[in-house]
């Protein structure tokens, strides 16, 4: 089997040395040469190029850019696809590169297949050299097939993330947008707003000690708000309605705390904090039953 990646940093360098090691031969393009000479010293391809030609045998391609150039990447390969190639992508937000792509692929007169699809793992770094081996181990693969999806082309995406280790799952593109949003889109503004608000401490000697004294539970709650600036922004840009959705929720809970602080009602505040202590145990008990934490589920 062929495997093309189109963008070879973290993602599509980590899903190039699984695949080499499962016995594909990898094809990656990237916009930068010593990016694919780094890659093939790495042994994350076998080939490499800065044009998409080098995809004409490809059997599957994934499409590993950020979520603004998906589409655009898509109709730049295109031309050089032999008919029948399955096309993936690799994007957080679904809704609108699934109706971009697909439309681009309606309009094309070669018979070529697209899948939308999100593996949910990382690392707070970046680009080629943050490229590992078993990222994507345990964690979440969500597919995103549509009425006109070929169904064999999903069957053989699933078996190809399941034989990465991931767990593989199936909804819409709209139901995709609107749950990463709650758990992967929401948090990230969350503790954005965090480390704002933590900087605006007017007094310097407090802030500081505070940057002094930070420790684990900082570092976990900050961790992506201080992650990669450009995949925040395009996922506010792209799943604007759910995100926006969820942080008015957000909103109206922080309300529901300072209100009940203010009326020294502990008796309430202690209840509500019983109740979501029982609660982040049921959204992790597949990380738990997997042993599996990753970094960032974005």
């Amino acid at each position: 089997m062929k495997v093309g990646i189109v963008g070879l940093g973290l993602i599509g360098g980590s899903l190039g040395l699984d695949l080499r090691d499962r016995g594909a031969t990898v094809l990656g393009i990237s916009r930068q040469e010593k990016t694919c000479r780094r890659a093939k010293e790495l042994g994350v391809v076998d080939e490499w190029s800065l044009s998409a030609e080098l995809l004409n045998t490809a059997d599957i391609v994934f499409i590993c850019t950020p979520i603004d150039n998906i589409a655009e990447k898509l109709g730049h390969i295109i031309p050089h696809l032999r008919p029948e190639t399955i096309v993936t992508d690799v994007g957080s937000v679904k809704t609108s590169v699934v109706e971009q792509c697909s439309r681009l692929i309606q309009d094309y007169s070669k018979k070529i297949y697209f899948v939308g699809g999100h593996p949910m793992a990382g690392t707070a770094e970046q680009g080629i050299e943050a490229a590992q081996r078993n990222l994507f181990k345990g964690a979440p693969y969500v597919f995103t097939p549509t009425k006109i999806t070929h169904s064999n082309s999903l069957n053989i995406l699933k078996e190809l993330a399941k034989s990465l280790g991931s767990m593989v799952h199936e909804c819409t593109p709209e139901n995709h947008d609107r749950a990463v949003a709650w758990i992967s889109h929401l948090p990230i503004m969350v503790s954005a707003s965090l480390i704002q608000s933590c900087w605006q401490e007017s007094n310097n000697e407090v802030l500081n000690l505070a940057i002094k004294l930070a420790s684990s539970g900082f570092r976990d709650t900050s961790r992506v708000g201080g992650g990669n600036p450009e995949l925040g922004l395009n996922l506010a840009k792209h799943n604007r309605e759910f995100l926006l959705e969820s942080l008015e929720k957000y909103h109206e809970q922080l309300r529901i705390i300072i209100k009940l602080i203010t009326q020294e009602n502990w008796d309430a505040l202690e209840v509500l904090l019983q109740s979501t202590q029982k609660q982040r145990r049921t959204f992790h008990h597949n990380f738990y039953l997997n042993n599996q934490f990753p970094d960032n589920d974005t």
